[in-house]
């Protein structure tokens, strides 16, 4: 959530930021946010004003008392009394002044960092590096879906039977690969430094607002109606919150954490060639690395986990690239995001692996996560996130990608983890 203070003070700048995120009506909902706050401030000042004419009235009735003049005592009462009543509606003004404030906030994205290119859509994000192992195929290559069933490694019309499409079930050396690569993940970022968590992958409305999931406008989210609790999408959301309401000190930053989740998510109008197979779930395995840092440091921070997620697609031999986000296609609370896709022989098209994103102080807005610098002043930190990784569509990569005519090769690195070097 953007802050009054930046929206107050660089209407103009503001303004322009989100023209470039395309967000529409961009100057209507930012000079409302600014007449509210006005008329917040103007009930809140005339408050104080009120509550100040009340406390010297109320010294004057004593002393009017004392003296005598039950008169002019009786009169300051009244006074009193008519005060304490318009303060009801004055209150009343501020609330729904402040509560409509609040939700059109909500509604405002975050602003892009200055390096995010101009851009309407996909097509016009920019590659800013390729990288890992090129791969040549038999000449009967084939997508993972059929590698699934050739080889038993997942079931997708058993996913069908027991919960519906996008739920697949992973069965022998397909769950042992599954569970290989969330323990090779784990162990990556730990080695990296990384705190691991395991979260609740439910969690209530206030962490739903807390990282920008909530008001859910494109319906993504399941949501659990009868106890108004929501599965999450990533853990991003309860390992974040874990620092909602909370003072850091400026010694302990950056915090690092990961955490290996479920990860649920409608996909709401998603259909054709990209749902096929694991290339969109509803159900997802995914590791996380998440940190909260100070502003100063935040984007050296991004560099790091830039440069984390992409050795482990290095390590996993696979066909990369890094894009930067154009304004159009970054998502709704992120400064600045970086996409990584592997490349499929298979299916000949690029996959989304990872989104690594700096989200400067608006989740921390949103959270009331601070830190104290070294003059015991508090500041609102910088929250960062990134996948390292997603699995179904690393899955999808490594089977078709690893595919030979003796079998799916397992990568070096990832030999100690499955236990075998080859699906056959």
């Amino acid at each position: 959530m953007l802050t009054l203070k930046v929206i107050t003070e660089e209407r103009e700048r503001v303004i322009n930021a989100l023209k470039k995120k395309h967000f529409k009506d961009a100057e209507a909902c930012i000079d409302k946010v600014i007449e509210l706050n006005d008329k917040r401030r103007s009930a809140q000042n005339q408050l104080d004003k009120n509550l100040a004419e009340v406390n010297s009235a109320s010294k004057t009735i004593g002393m009017l008392m004392k003296e005598g003049k039950k008169e002019e005592a009786e009169t300051a009462k009244a006074r009193v009394a008519e005060i304490k009543e318009a303060n009801k509606s004055i209150q009343q003004a501020m609330d729904e002044a402040s509560n409509e404030m609040q939700t059109i906030l909500y509604t405002i994205p975050n602003l892009p960092h200055i390096s995010v290119p101009e851009g309407k859509c996909a097509e016009d994000n920019v590659v800013e590096k390729t990288g890992g192992m090129q791969t040549a195929l038999p000449q009967d290559a084939i997508p993972h879906w059929d590698l699934a069933k050739k080889y038993d490694l997942i079931d997708f019309d058993l996913g069908v039977k027991i919960t519906g499409a996008g739920f697949p079930v992973y069965k022998g050396q397909g769950a042992r690969l599954q569970r290989a690569l969330i323990n090779f993940f784990l162990d990556e970022a730990r080695d990296a430094g990384y705190l691991e968590i395991m979260p609740p992958t439910l969690v209530n409305e206030a962490s739903g607002y807390g990282t920008g999931q909530l008001p859910d406008k494109e319906g993504q989210m399941y949501h659990c109606t009868l106890d108004n609790l929501y599965l999450i999408p990533t853990a991003e959301v309860p390992v974040t919150n874990i620092y909602r309401d909370v003072i850091l000190e400026e010694k302990d930053l950056p915090v690092k954490n990961c955490a290996y989740t479920q990860c649920f998510r409608r996909e709401a109008g998603s259909y054709g060639k990209d749902v096929r197979g694991l290339n969109r779930l509803h159900e997802f395995s995914k590791v996380e690395i998440v940190r909260i840092d100070k502003p100063e440091h935040s984007y050296e921070s991004l560099q790091e986990m830039l440069a984390h997620v992409e050795n482990l697609l290095i390590k996993l031999e696979l066909p990369y690239r890094i894009l930067r986000l154009c304004g159009g296609d970054i998502s709704f609370t992120a400064a600045l995001c970086f996409d990584f896709e592997v490349y499929s022989e298979a299916q000949q098209r690029w996959l989304e692996v990872s989104s690594v994103s700096n989200f400067e102080s608006y989740q921390a807005n949103r959270l009331k996560c601070r830190y104290r610098d070294e003059n015991k002043k508090t500041q609102l930190c910088h929250t960062l996130n990134g996948s390292a990784l997603a699995l179904p569509r690393i899955v999808a990569a490594l089977l078709e990608n690893h595919q030979t005519a003796e079998g799916i090769r397992i990568p070096k690195a990832l030999i100690p983890y499955t236990g075998f070097d080859m699906i056959k």
